[in-house]
């Protein structure tokens, strides 16, 4: 019987990986360079928690959650995102007592429930970024510079667009509501299924709707900027105004929602703007949650961050034609001929291997031509042959795979040897 992976899921196989390992060696650099430190939190938690904290008439909690039952019969959600299971963590942990903006960052997957295509999967791997504690416009704009430094340490930034918009505060939003209730009230009728009963529980969730997107009750919908308070539009500006001192590029999109219902004030996403890459553009989205941590059962606490999936980053990458991640191949390939050399190649690896040297080996029987062809084929840098004569001497002669120099070295000065070449 052979069993097949579950639908919307991917394996990573090794000739892959390295892509893998670039893209995640990338987004943990620019976090430590903007002194964000690692968490990481269960893949599942109390359902409750994923549906308080994103809200009953998202997308996500009403159709795409893996909702499970534990042992016990307690409710359990695998992760649909990376922020709610962080503001627990947070909260159950009191970090809130440390002193300054705490900025933590994560890397791990995440499930969905949804239609698979390219670019999304029912299991995805999110790199994600939060900061607690500072409620000034100024970390704004350092969360959407460091979701801008990462593509551009990618080599994406020339490919991407910035949109931006302003959910307010909860005064804002409560006229925003009573407008947007005036409005759809006239198209109620031909609303889907889904945006009528959003009509009644969360008005603002219609605007989110990707079947209703190009309606005219869509085109025609009031816009959440002429709705902001007095307070709500001198911070928007100032986010804008800050974006703009740091010569980051954006547009303002008077459409853009985002998918979760804790965002309050700046939300953003980070578009691919390139031709043939699919409907899934967003390479990353975010904005700022002020009250999340307090809905959570915390004191309350400002906060703001972004999630990016990995996936839709290396099929940009992939889109562009940027190469990386590429096997770089292996230092030294050892070719023992006999059991004495086999037994003497492994302590020289050993040796080599903790010194940072790259070591592979064949300890097959094959004939040497068929063994010098597999060491080229994983890309040696230095090919080594041991038999008895080297295990007698304790000298190893090491060609060089690019130039054919053979040099006779002694196996104790092996490290020094390969250092100076390398």
């Amino acid at each position: 019987m052979e069993f097949s992976k579950p639908k919307g899921t991917y394996d990573v196989l090794p000739a892959k990986s390295g892509k893998w390992q670039f893209v995640e060696g990338i987004v943990r650099e620019v976090a430590r360079v903007y002194h964000a430190h690692e968490i990481r939190t269960p893949i599942f938690e109390s359902s409750e928690l994923f549906h308080r904290a994103a809200g009953e008439t998202s997308d996500v909690v009403s159709k795409e959650t893996y909702d499970f039952k534990d042992r016990d019969g307690r409710g359990m959600t695998l992760r649909p995102e990376g922020t709610a299971g962080v503001v627990r963590s947070f909260i159950a942990h009191k970090l809130y007592v440390q002193s300054g903006a705490q900025k933590l960052f994560y890397i791990g997957p995440m499930f969905r429930y949804e239609q698979p295509q390219r670019g999304r999967y029912r299991q995805h791997i999110q790199f994600g970024v939060e900061i607690f504690g500072s409620d000034s416009p100024a970390t704004d704009v350092e969360i959407i510079s460091m979701a801008c430094l990462v593509l551009e340490k990618l080599g994406l930034d020339k490919n991407v667009n910035v949109k931006l918009n302003s959910l307010g505060s909860e005064a804002s939003r409560a006229l925003y509501r009573e407008a947007l209730v005036e409005h759809f009230s006239a198209y109620k009728e031909g609303l889907c299924a889904d945006c009528q009963v959003r009509f009644e529980k969360n008005p603002l969730r219609i605007l989110d709707c990707k079947k209703d997107a190009g309606s005219e009750a869509m085109k025609s919908a009031p816009a959440m900027i002429d709705y902001l308070t007095e307070a709500d539009a001198a911070y928007f500006n100032a986010v804008k105004a800050g974006l703009d001192a740091v010569g980051i590029v954006y547009e303002y999109d008077r459409n853009l929602v985002r998918g979760f219902d804790y965002y309050t004030h700046t939300i953003f996403e980070v578009q691919a703007d390139i031709p043939g890459f699919g409907a899934q553009t967003t390479l990353c989205g975010g904005g700022r949650y002020d009250k999340l941590v307090e809905e959570l059962g915390g004191p309350a606490t400002p906060g703001i961050g972004f999630g990016m999936g990995i996936e839709r980053i290396l099929s940009a990458l992939d889109a562009v034609g940027i190469e990386y991640g590429e096997d770089v191949g292996v230092d030294l390939f050892f070719l023992p001929m006999g059991e004495a050399a086999r037994i003497l190649v492994n302590d020289v690896m050993r040796v080599q291997r903790a010194a940072g040297v790259s070591c592979e080996v064949d300890f097959s029987d094959r004939k040497l031509k068929n063994r010098f062809k597999l060491a080229d084929d994983v890309g040696a840098r230095y090919i080594i042959v041991v038999g008895d004569n080297e295990v007698a001497s304790r000298e190893i002669s090491v060609k060089d795979a690019k130039t054919g120099e053979q040099t006779v070295v002694e196996i104790g000065d092996l490290v020094n040897f390969i250092n100076r070449r390398m």
